[in-house]
């Protein structure tokens, strides 16, 4: 396995690895690490680790929230998931997934690379968006494997209900069985990205190459997985970790333009993730963060310090 200096400078480095699924297809992804100066290779069983999953258009980019884990005692490590961020191929549509159990593959060779670089044992996973509905499902499919489920926003529901869900799956079924690739005409929204970015009000420097503004397009066969998994978690999914769901305290997710959306999750109906949360596992804490964007860690300075606090706290409980 060949590390490299990542394209974030500094402490961080990266590899591109392939996973072969379960259907025989061959993916792309890339591990990201944070090895602060004068942390060696050295093998300790005793070291515990984390790794992130980013959410859907997405890759991963923040370097505080890495920090932070390595502060409260963890290796960090960040998974770009196939047809994501650094794993981005010209021959293959941005975004897209037929079936999130499709992850499974990287996702399990990257513990294999976290096992042999810090030694043995769970990982704590902790996903933002579809990347926190990716990782709940993978935790429950993946008894023993995991230590704690930290979820950023997770998008474990379709706004409304569930009743809103099954009108969506009878629509798209159809396309997706036949045309799965096929791109959904659905209004486009960059108010998020203009919330976050330094090109616009936000703070954070985004690679548009890695993260577009408007997202990459829905594709028929996505969506379909996408609620397929919203399904799963409805029926629950009995994870037996604790499990950390961080939200924001409200929601504004119009097709136009609001200065609430400057404090609030512009993506996710954070009522309904609320009460969807709590059919994950045994063991739930949700925590509502008042001011918080849709990922909780790129809010405005004073309200990501909240955010890193209770995260502190949950893991003294926790950890």
């Amino acid at each position: 396995m060949h590390w490299q200096q990542d394209i974030l400078g500094g402490d961080f480095e990266s590899c591109s690895f392939v996973a072969t699924g379960s259907d025989g297809v061959e993916r792309t992804a890339t591990l990201v690490r944070l090895r602060p100066a004068g942390d060696g290779d050295a093998t300790d069983s005793a070291r515990r680790s984390v790794l992130f999953l980013h959410g859907w258009s997405d890759y991963f980019f923040n370097a505080d929230l890495a920090y932070f884990w390595a502060r409260a005692g963890y290796d960090f490590y960040a998974l770009d998931m196939h047809n994501h961020g650094r794993s981005l191929r010209p021959e293959f549509p941005g975004g897209y997934v037929g079936d999130l159990a499709a992850y499974d593959a990287e996702i399990q060779e990257a513990c294999r690379l976290i096992a042999l670089a810090g030694g043995p044992g769970p990982v704590a996973l902790m996903g933002h968006s579809t990347g926190g509905l990716v990782a709940a499902l993978w935790t429950s499919r993946h008894p023993g494997a995991v230590s704690q489920l930290i979820l950023n926003s997770p998008w474990l529901e379709m706004h409304g209900s569930a009743l809103v869900r099954r009108a969506a799956s009878g629509m798209v079924g159809p396309v997706a069985r036949f045309r799965p690739q096929a791109v959904l005409r659905l209004p486009q929204r960059g108010h998020y990205w203009r919330t976050i970015s330094s090109a616009a009000d936000g703070e954070w420097p985004l690679d548009e190459r890695y993260r577009p503004r408007m997202a990459f397009p829905v594709r028929a066969g996505w969506l379909r997985a996408v609620l397929a998994g919203h399904a799963r978690v409805a029926q629950g999914l009995g994870i037996q970790v604790p499990i950390l769901v961080l939200l924001s305290a409200g929601s504004a997710n119009g097709l136009f333009w609001s200065e609430d959306m400057r404090r609030t999750d512009a993506v996710l109906d954070v009522a309904i993730i609320g009460a969807r949360a709590l059919a994950l596992g045994t063991t739930v804490t949700v925590e509502r963060i008042d001011g918080a964007l849709h990922d909780v860690f790129l809010s405005p300075e004073a309200i990501r310090t909240d955010a890193y606090a209770r995260l502190a706290r949950w893991l003294r409980a926790y950890g």
